[in-house]
C-alpha cells in the first residue's frame, strides 16, 4: 500500500534500512518480488550485461500493460523480436527529425501561449500537457487535423485522467481491477474508450494504406514505410500498438517533466533571472535552435529531470545465471532493476540532494548511470532526444513570450502519477503580462 499511494517514502525508507541493493516483496508481471539497486556501478554491470547471457529485459514482464497499449510493441517485445523493431522506430526520433519537430514545438507552444489568460489562475499540469499532447498528435499523425485527430485527443485525455491518480493507479498495478466487471468497473469503463481509440487508429491506417503519399514525414507515415533486414513492414496491429503507446506514453512523462520545471523555475527567483539573462543572449527568440545552445537551460532541464524523475527505475532485467552483485548472489529468475530516484539522491553524486540546483551540471560531468531519466541499455526510452528538445524548446519559449507567476504558497511533493512520479498537488500559476 506504500508503494502505492507513497513510493517516494517507500524507497527512502528501504534505502536507509537496507542500503543499495534490496528486495522488495513487491510484484510486477509475470516477477512475484524484485530487487532494487541504486549503486551506480551495479547499475552498469546490470544494463551492459542484459543481452540473454548473464542478465535479460524479457517484455512480457510488461504484460499488465498489454490492455492499454496490446502486444506487439517496443515495450512488450521480447529477445530477437525487439531487436528487430527498435531500428524501425529509432529513425523517427534522430537525426534530421528533430529540427523539424522543434519547429513544430515552437509553433504548438506560441499558439498554446497566446490563449493562456491574463490575471486568472492556471493550471500549469494541464497547460502542459495541453501543449505535449498537440505536439504527439502531430509528430504521429502529422498537422492534418479532422474530426479523427480531434476524437483521438479527447479518448487519450480520458485516459490519463482515469489512471494519473494514486487511486486509479491500482488499475495498472493491480492487473485484475482490469477485467470486465461490468457498467460499474473501472475495467469495463476503461476498455471502452480503448475500444473507440482503436477503430479511430486502424482507420487512419487502413485509410494510409489505401492513399500513400511519400511526401509525408510523419511517424505514422515513416513506420509505414519501414522495413526489417528481410524486407519485412509492421503490421497493422503492430502500428496500432506502437501508436498508442506513442501517443499515452509519449507525452504525458513529458508534461509531468514541464510542470515541475515551472514550479522550480517560478518558485526561485534566483534560477528564473538566471534563465532570463540567458535567454536575453539569442539572436532570435522564434528559432528554436537557439534555445538548445543554451547551457545554464540545458542544466534546470537536466536538474528536473534529476530531482524528481518521471520514470522511478529501468526495465526490469531477469538474472538468467547465478552472479553476484553488490556482494549478494542472485539466483537465475530473480527480477533486478536499477532505481533511478534512489541513484539520482545519492548525496555523494549531488551534494544536498533535495535542493534544486542546476549548477551541479555545469560543474561536472556524469555518466550515464549516475544520471540516467531516460533508463539505459537496450531498453532506453527511444524518445529521450524529442523529450529533451521539448523540454528545452518549451521552457524557453514560455519564458520569452509570457510573465508568470506562481501561486502555490506552500511546497509541492512528488507522488504518485500512475507508474511515475508526479506534483501531489496542483500547481498553479498566473500570468501578469
Amino acid at each position: 500500500m506504500q508503494w502505492v499511494l507513497d513510493p517516494v517514502g517507500y524507497m527512502h525508507a528501504h534505502h536507509r534500512r537496507y542500503g543499495d541493493i534490496f528486495q522488495t516483496g513487491l510484484s510486477w508481471g509475470s516477477s512475484n518480488a524484485f530487487v532494487m539497486v541504486s549503486d551506480p556501478k551495479a547499475v552498469q554491470y546490470l544494463l551492459t550485461h542484459d543481452t540473454g547471457s548473464e542478465f535479460s529485459a524479457p517484455g512480457e514482464v510488461n504484460e499488465r500493460l498489454a490492455p492499454f497499449f496490446g502486444r506487439q510493441n517496443l515495450m512488450l517485445l521480447s529477445g530477437a523480436d525487439h531487436q528487430r523493431r527498435r531500428p524501425l522506430i529509432m529513425p523517427a526520433f534522430h537525426g534530421d527529425r528533430l529540427h523539424v519537430y522543434g519547429q513544430l514545438i515552437h509553433k504548438i507552444c506560441s499558439t498554446a501561449i497566446a490563449q493562456w489568460p491574463l490575471h486568472q489562475p492556471l493550471n500549469v499540469r494541464s497547460l502542459m500537457a495541453d501543449i505535449t499532447q498537440e505536439i504527439i498528435l502531430q509528430v504521429v499523425f502529422g498537422p492534418h487535423q479532422g474530426e479523427r485527430y480531434a476524437q483521438l485527443a479527447q479518448l487519450i485525455r480520458i485516459i490519463l485522467e482515469r489512471t494519473s491518480a494514486p487511486s486509479a493507479a491500482a488499475i495498472i498495478l493491480f492487473p485484475w481491477l482490469q477485467n470486465d466487471f461490468g457498467p460499474w468497473s473501472p475495467g469495463h469503463r476503461l476498455l471502452q474508450v480503448i475500444a473507440k481509440i482503436d477503430k479511430l487508429v486502424f482507420a487512419e491506417i487502413q485509410e494510409r494504406r489505401a492513399n500513400p503519399d511519400p511526401e509525408r514525414t510523419d511517424i505514422l507515415s515513416l513506420l509505414m514505410m519501414a522495413q526489417d533486414e528481410d524486407g519485412k513492414g509492421l503490421s497493422d496491429q503492430a502500428l496500432r500498438d506502437e501508436l498508442l503507446t506513442l501517443l499515452v506514453a509519449g507525452h504525458d512523462t513529458t508534461a509531468t517533466t514541464l510542470t515541475w520545471a515551472m514550479y522550480w523555475i517560478y518558485s526561485l527567483p534566483h534560477v528564473q533571472q538566471h534563465l532570463l539573462k540567458a535567454l536575453e543572449t539569442i539572436s532570435d527568440a522564434t528559432n528554436p535552435a537557439e534555445y538548445l545552445k543554451l547551457p545554464y537551460l540545458t542544466a534546470v532541464c537536466n536538474e528536473t529531470l534529476r530531482i524528481y524523475p518521471a520514470t522511478i527505475s529501468t526495465f526490469l532485467r531477469r538474472v538468467e545465471v547465478p552472479l553476484e552483485l553488490c556482494g549478494y548472489l542472485l539466483e537465475p529468475g530473480l527480477w533486478v532493476t536499477g532505481c533511478i530516484y534512489l541513484i539520482h539522491q545519492r548525496k555523494d553524486l549531488y551534494p544536498q540532494p533535495d535542493q534544486f540546483k542546476p549548477e551541479r551540471f555545469l560543474e561536472k560531468p556524469f555518466s550515464p548511470y549516475e544520471f540516467m531519466p531516460f533508463g539505459g541499455g537496450v531498453r532506453r526510452c527511444v524518445g529521450a532526444a524529442l523529450a529533451q528538445y521539448e523540454l528545452k524548446i518549451i521552457l524557453g519559449t514560455i519564458l520569452t513570450q509570457v510573465r508568470l507567476v506562481l501561486l502555490n504558497k506552500h511546497p509541492v511533493y512528488p507522488g504518485r502519477r500512475a507508474v511515475n512520479l508526479g506534483p501531489q498537488k496542483t500547481i498553479r500559476v498566473q500570468r501578469i503580462a
